[in-house]
């Protein structure tokens, strides 16, 4: 009898062993597939699901495209099952940033994303436990009021700015339009990155000689009107990277087009609706890039504290062909048409 239990045990040890060789053959076969595998699989292999809030202030092309590039990088990362959405836009008003920003903070997000200034201004009043990462911010010194800028917000905040170099955008003015003689500079009052572009840029248009003239809208119900006045009154328009008027480019393009007034824009979003040329970014890589930066914080324990801010790594000169056509303005060698 014992005979018979040892044999049938080592028969049964046998077929054991034999099924783990074949398990072991699948397992060698797959394992270039696994092995492969992103950081997403390893990210979620302990079930984590990251739950994203993200505010956008308003619904236009850059803004879009930022958040669009966001979600895409942390899909990515963390695969499609380790991250959780909860997108909402405030439709342009800050009282709406406030609802959505305190909907996060209740349901304890693990991140909050502001795409833009208002959304971003927003967050930090309301939580400084929550990482919050901003995106389509042109100066972060200017939008959180901190006086001694070192490039590194602190505490619970970072992100990525939008702005393209100002000196360079009006060095395009001056390429483009060397025989002007006032440029007007066309932009929303209550963005407060809007006024620092303006300040910054009307410093270097006024050494190149010209003379510089601001129309300041309050909100989409004056957009029309100012614009009529800083068309009357200009050779040449420049419009920074301003959230209101992305919005409005149509009601802007049908006076000054009408009144043969070239716009020079901040970003392709606006260039495109309403300008003649921009000196671009793309929002999908900055909103990439800052996708990229929220990993770091939730997958491998960055600091936000210590992120600096980041910038796009490259520029584009870029033209409204139809606009130009318009117009009757043809541009020099180096500028790239804006796609349909």
């Amino acid at each position: 009898m014992k005979k018979a239990v040892s044999l049938l045990l080592a028969a049964a040890m046998t077929v054991g062993l034999s099924a783990c060789g074949s398990a072991a053959s699948s397992s060698e076969a797959s394992s270039a597939a696994e092995t492969s595998e992103t950081s997403a699989s390893q990210a979620s292999a302990d079930g984590t699901v990251y739950k994203i809030g993200i505010c956008q202030l308003v619904q236009h092309d850059a803004l879009d495209a930022a958040t669009q590039g966001f979600k895409d990088a942390l899909t990515e990362k963390l695969g499609a099952e380790g991250v959780k959405f909860d997108e909402q836009n405030a439709s342009g008003d800050t009282a709406n940033c406030s609802t959505i920003i305190n909907g996060f903070v209740s349901a304890d997000v693990d991140l909050i994303l502001a795409n833009a200034t208002a959304p971003l201004q927003t967050a930090t009043q309301a939580t400084s436990d929550i990482p919050i990462l901003g995106t389509s911010v042109t100066d972060y010194a200017t939008a959180l009021d901190i006086s001694d800028w070192t490039g590194t917000v602190g505490g619970n905040v970072s992100g990525t700015s939008d702005l393209a170099p100002l000196d360079q955008q009006a060095a395009m003015i001056q390429e483009l339009f060397p025989e002007a003689k006032n440029v007007g500079l066309l932009y929303c009052s209550a963005e407060a990155n809007s006024v620092y572009q303006c300040d910054v840029i009307e410093g270097y248009l006024t050494d190149m000689g010209y003379t510089v003239e601001r129309y300041a809208f309050t909100d989409t119900n004056d957009v029309t009107s100012v614009a009529q006045t800083a068309a009357d009154a200009s050779d040449v328009i420049y419009i920074p990277t301003d959230n209101t008027a992305a919005s409005n480019t149509e009601a802007i393009a049908n006076v000054v087009l009408p009144a043969k007034v070239p716009v020079v824009a901040g970003e392709e979003g606006i260039c495109k609706g309403c300008g003649v040329a921009t000196l671009s970014i793309s929002y999908y890589d900055l909103g990439y890039q800052t996708g990229t930066m929220a990993y770091q914080i939730l997958a491998e324990g960055a600091d936000v504290s210590t992120m600096a801010i980041e910038y796009a790594p490259n520029v584009t000169k870029k033209y409204n062909a139809a606009n130009c056509e318009a117009l009757g303005l043809t541009l020099p060698d180096g500028y790239e048409a804006i796609s349909e």
